[in-house]
């Protein structure tokens, strides 16, 4: 039975470590394992592999893998791997939000955080020298207690579930909008509401925080008029996709103050272009894709991975299967 292990990324930790096979090597002898950090000639080992760890797939890709039978991806998006010919094949996806879940929540309450105590405009006056005491106070909103502040949540996954718990133990009311009301409330969330009133929602929000799986239903999700139903002292956090946030309706809504401010860490297209206006905003903080930047990160792919592998091995049932019609 061969694992194929194959990740190439611009970014030096997405790429996976020289160790990561050689420890799976180890401990799983029986195994053929196969690691690359790059796709040139990749045809070659997809024919006979029969399990693949990997980011992404193209379709003649998976044409040349007749022998696939489970594909892990390290990342908790899937929507690059679901083309038709994968998603209606027998083949298991699973992904590893529950490595992302964590530090992306710790990641999310450290941008409520900054926006609540007007962080960047603290940062910004140290770097001229100025002692901003009235100017934090007088220009753009006042600083704000975060206890007794309405935290919506778009998406109640592996990072939802984590902010609505930190949320809440802090003192702030959280709220939800899940595709399936009938599921319940996690831990921490104090309403629930279907997907059609999300507009209710967001009336109510003082940090709407999207944190959903990219698929059809959610592209595009915040617009102009989605913007324009926000309290005009609310602000949005986006650590789900880009594509998920219209970027010229934020880029209005900021401008005019329809909205008090913005932290993004994803954008539609990245890096961010140098000419892009959404880097002149100063009720806009970017982070560069950095939510799920963790020096733990390969310990806890690790960690999942190896325990589906044996269970796998065991035919026993895989944990963080992808629901593939529905995409996440």
């Amino acid at each position: 039975m061969k694992l194929l292990i194959v990740v190439h990324h611009r970014f030096d930790l997405w790429n996976v470590p020289t160790w990561f096979g050689q420890r799976l090597s180890q401990e799983f002898p029986q195994l053929q394992i196969t690691q690359r950090d790059n796709y040139e000639g990749v045809a070659g080992d997809l024919r006979d592999a029969e399990i693949l760890f990997t980011i992404s797939l193209r379709p003649e890709q998976f044409a040349a893998a007749p022998m696939l039978r489970w594909i892990h991806a390290p990342t908790a998006a899937v929507h690059q791997l679901l083309f038709s010919d994968l998603v209606n094949s027998e083949v298991v996806v699973t992904n590893s939000r529950e490595v992302h879940g964590p530090v992306v929540a710790e990641h999310v309450m450290a941008l409520i955080f900054a926006l609540a105590k007007k962080i960047p405009q603290a940062a910004r006056l140290q770097q001229k020298h100025v002692w901003g005491q009235e100017a934090m106070w007088n220009e753009g909103g006042h600083p704000r207690e975060l206890a007794g502040a309405t935290v919506g949540m778009i998406g109640v996954g592996s990072i939802g579930r984590r902010v609505a718990k930190m949320a809440s133990g802090m003192g702030m009311r959280v709220i939800a909008v899940r595709e399936h009301v009938e599921e319940g409330s996690p831990e921490g969330v104090g309403a629930v509401f279907a997907t059609s009133f999300l507009d209710e929602m967001l009336k109510q929000s003082d940090y709407v925080v999207l944190a959903a799986p990219l698929i059809a239903a959610t592209r595009g999700l915040i617009n102009a008029g989605r913007l324009a139903v926000m309290k005009s002292e609310a602000c949005l956090i986006n650590v789900g996709r880009g594509a998920q946030v219209d970027e010229a309706a934020l880029l209005e809504a900021l401008r005019t103050r329809r909205i008090a401010g913005a932290a993004l860490d994803v954008f539609e297209r990245e890096p961010l272009p140098p000419d892009s206006p959404l880097w002149s905003l100063e009720n806009l903080l970017i982070t560069p894709h950095t939510a799920g930047l963790t020096e733990k990160l390969w310990r806890r792919h690790y960690e999942l991975f190896s325990d589906n592998l044996r269970r796998y091995l065991a035919r026993q049932p895989l944990r963080f299967v992808v629901d593939k019609q529905k995409g996440y």
